[in-house]
């Protein structure tokens, strides 16, 4: 029987070290500041000597070190984004928004997600200041935003993407989530719907928190009492586990409501898979359904979901020009609102 080999030897190979600077310039014969020349102010250094120094690097495969050259330049072209969860659909296209208005000025995106966690949240914080980008889009884990101050006060940029800025020396672009959850709850109330379900996340989240506001708002201006038309379940997270998980705990009351507003289309996702395919009901002959956000697949299910439309990709392009301008001209932080839309389909059961 062959023996076990040690430890050492099962373990994966690591590559050849990346090159450096250094190795370029011992195998081109030239100084360190020659090989910097070459990279950055060619038009310095002799025909002769820059071919040398290419051939170093074509050799080595050496990839110069961006970052830092960026820094000694003053010329630092990274922004770092941390989203609630880059999983979701809406921040996906949000991202894109993000991206593509980057590009337009040869910027490049670091993108992260906190999944919810202000702790994780936090640890990117860290490592992009570290990193030393120009500036950072930030949508809040939790609902206090002083840690965000002091990166400002250090001289980050900060801009508060899908969240309103609580204090006038942050920029954020954010949709009025009170008037779009008002919006579904009018829409249900007018067709005739008196006892409302609301599959709602955690209270540090600020969209959740405002969310509820506008349901509330909605059910009293028509004469609704919220202690008795709004049924209230509270999911830990905004995706689609959590939508079964709140639609489940719906189902074991004895009164159940005739329409659901989910928090957002994840949610709403989960709540409708476990109503239909786990309890057998109809939508929307059993219960209607109304969701939040409008990402691209709430009009492919096999029942189109009605859904609270906010301009996704225009949230992001939106965010990383505040940034770019308070970066380059030093333009005062301004706090952008956008008004949502209903979009109506057949999950509420409107016109049929």
């Amino acid at each position: 029987m062959a023996s076990t080999p040690p430890p050492s030897a099962t373990r994966r190979r690591r590559g050849p070290a990346r090159a450096s600077i250094g190795d370029v310039a011992k195998q081109a014969g030239v100084s360190l500041g020659t090989v910097s020349n070459v990279l950055n102010r060619p038009e310095r250094v002799s025909p002769a000597t820059r071919e040398k120094v290419l051939a170093a690097i074509e050799d080595l495969a050496f990839v110069p070190n961006g970052s830092a050259r960026q820094l000694r330049a003053g010329t630092i072209t990274t922004v770092g984004a941390i989203l609630l969860d880059i999983a979701n659909p809406f921040f996906t296209e949000v991202a894109r928004g993000i991206e593509d208005r980057l590009a337009q000025d040869d910027h490049t995106l670091m993108l992260a997600s906190s999944d919810e966690d202000p702790a994780r949240e936090a640890r990117y914080l860290r490592l992009f200041e570290e990193h030393g980008v120009l500036g950072v889009l930030v949508t809040p884990a939790g609902a206090d935003v002083d840690h965000l101050l002091d990166l400002h006060a250090r001289g980050l940029e900060v801009v508060l993407l899908d969240r309103e800025s609580p204090t006038p020396e942050l920029s954020s672009v954010a949709v009025d989530d009170v008037a779009g959850a008002a919006m579904a709850i009018e829409h249900l109330i007018g067709l005739g719907h008196e006892r409302i379900a609301f599959i709602n996340g955690p209270a540090s989240i600020r969209q959740c928190v405002d969310r509820r506001a506008g349901v509330v708002r909605a059910l009293t201006a028509a004469g609704l009492d919220p202690d008795r038309a709004l049924v209230e379940v509270t999911v830990p997270s905004l995706n689609a586990d959590s939508g079964e998980r709140g639609a489940t705990e719906l189902l074991e009351r004895t009164d159940r409501p005739t329409a659901l507003f989910c928090v957002n289309d994840l949610t709403a996702l989960g709540a409708m898979r476990t109503l239909r395919w786990v309890h057998g009901l109809d939508i929307p002959g059993d219960i209607a359904v109304v969701g939040y956000d409008d990402v691209n697949f709430a009009s492919m299910l096999t029942t189109p979901l009605t859904s609270v439309r906010q301009p996704t990709h225009r949230l992001g392009t939106v965010a990383a020009d505040l940034l770019l301008r308070a970066t380059g001209a030093g333009a005062a932080p301004e706090q952008v609102v956008f008004q949502p839309e209903l979009v109506v389909r057949a999950s509420s059961g409107a016109g049929r």
